[in-house]
């Protein structure tokens, strides 16, 4: 009996030291992280092709000037414009024709002014920096005159539809109506238009 009783003493110490290294401590597991998805960064472009219509206003000066001497007027311009560009990837190319009315400070009568000319631009997303050039006629108190314009401006493609944008004109009527007065009228226009 007294070797049960020792044998069973030993087995259970035995168990007992057995157990105390045998159980493992709780261990803590992180599960992966998700992928994050790259975001390509976005560009804006915009396809200038297409037709388009609209309207403009601005203001300036009209200079006449007779052998060396040279007055100027005040003006306000309000007209309407429309046209056709093309996209050729970087550039722009286009043709526009507009009427212009020029209120001439201290005149009687409007002055009536016709255009149509080239555009040439640079696409730059949804900026369209551009130079333009062409005829232009003036019709001032039933008297009328050919002539030419060139300028710069920009535009600034609000939607796919909506364009807005400022130009900065100058027409020349050198010699107009057979005088030796030549005429220049400088504009600075906002423009808006809608792309059909």
């Amino acid at each position: 009996m007294k070797n049960v009783m020792i044998a069973s003493v030993v087995a259970s110490l035995t168990a007992t030291a057995s157990f105390a290294g045998g159980i493992a401590e709780p261990v803590m597991t992180v599960a992966p992280a998700a992928p994050v998805a790259v975001v390509a960064p976005v560009v804006m472009t915009n396809d200038w092709s297409g037709f388009y219509a609209g309207a403009q206003v601005g203001f300036g000066q009209l200079e006449a000037e007779l052998d060396d001497v040279s007055a100027d007027e005040d003006l306000t311009a309000y007209g309407v414009q429309g046209g056709y560009l093309y996209d050729l990837g970087k550039f722009v190319v286009g043709a526009e024709a507009a009427y212009t009315q020029l209120d001439v400070d201290g005149a009687d009568d409007n002055a009536d002014v016709l255009r149509a000319g080239v555009i040439a631009g640079y696409d730059a997303g949804r900026f369209l920096p551009y130079v333009t050039a062409g005829y232009a006629n003036v019709d001032a108190d039933g008297v009328d005159d050919d002539g030419y314009y060139y300028g710069a401006g920009v535009d600034y493609a609000v939607t796919s539809k909506v364009r807005v944008g400022v130009e900065y004109l100058e027409h020349k009527f050198d010699n107009f109506n057979d005088s030796d007065v030549d005429l220049t009228a400088k504009t600075t226009s906002l423009k808006v238009s809608y792309v059909f």
